[in-house]
């Protein structure tokens, strides 16, 4: 997905992707080329790998910045929604349906305040492919942001750890690659033997503690 961003606040946001090796069957890498993501060509985009990056911190910020900001202009022009509700579009990455639906499940059973849901109008895209900084997280500084799911870190990683993990990141978690295999967050750090992808009693807390309340108090607290 390569970055939807409307502005209506900054915001706190974790992007880094990886993990795929699936649990199960690794996508099978496609006989025509996969649907690119959207080029940043001219752009100022910024890209937190899943094994970490240079960008890492301002990456993570501006993507979950660019769902809040999606979120938050679905809900001024709805102003009567109380639940706050993330809206995400898998059709570009048909190869990682079962994951993706995985990891959405995961996290709507292990938070409270914020649930995923696959939709139209998304507020950010998931898109596979081939790409040599294997899989990602992406924002393009207008307020767009997409997660990359490589096909042959997909093949090395733990599928559903990687796409969970990548997720996280949508509802404001910051990577922690010195982490334990327990930690969600801590990626690709534990290795590719690692292919836990729940959330551990902290990261759960965290992301019901940005949601608390809704979305209002969401933007304040990742702004803060």
């Amino acid at each position: 997905m390569r970055h939807p961003r409307t502005v209506f606040a900054s915001a706190v946001a974790g992007i880094g992707f990886g993990i795929v090796a699936a649990l199960g069957t690794a996508p099978a890498i496609a006989a025509a080329p996969a649907p690119a993501a959207p080029s940043t060509t001219g752009t100022q985009a910024s890209i937190a790998a899943y094994t970490g990056s240079s960008e890492n911190a301002a990456a993570n910020r501006a993507f979950f910045d660019a769902v809040v900001k999606s979120v938050a202009e679905k809900r001024a022009a709805n102003p009567g929604t109380q639940a706050v509700t993330v809206i995400y579009n898998a059709a570009n990455a048909p190869s990682f349906s079962s994951q993706i639906a995985s990891s959405a499940q995961i996290w709507n059973s292990s938070v409270s305040n914020v649930k995923l849901q696959q939709g139209s109008n998304a507020d950010f895209t998931y898109y596979e492919g081939n790409d040599s900084r294997g899989s990602y997280a992406s924002t393009d500084g207008h307020g767009n942001g997409y997660i990359f799911l490589d096909y042959a870190q997909n093949q090395q990683y733990n599928s559903t750890r990687v796409t969970a993990h990548e997720t996280g990141h949508v509802l404001g978690l910051p990577d922690h690659y010195s982490g334990p295999c327990s930690e969600l967050m801590s990626g690709g750090g534990p290795g590719t033997s690692c292919t836990n992808p729940y959330p551990n009693a902290n990261e759960k807390s965290r992301v019901n503690y940005l949601w608390q309340n809704g979305f209002a108090a969401a933007l304040a607290r990742a702004t803060s």
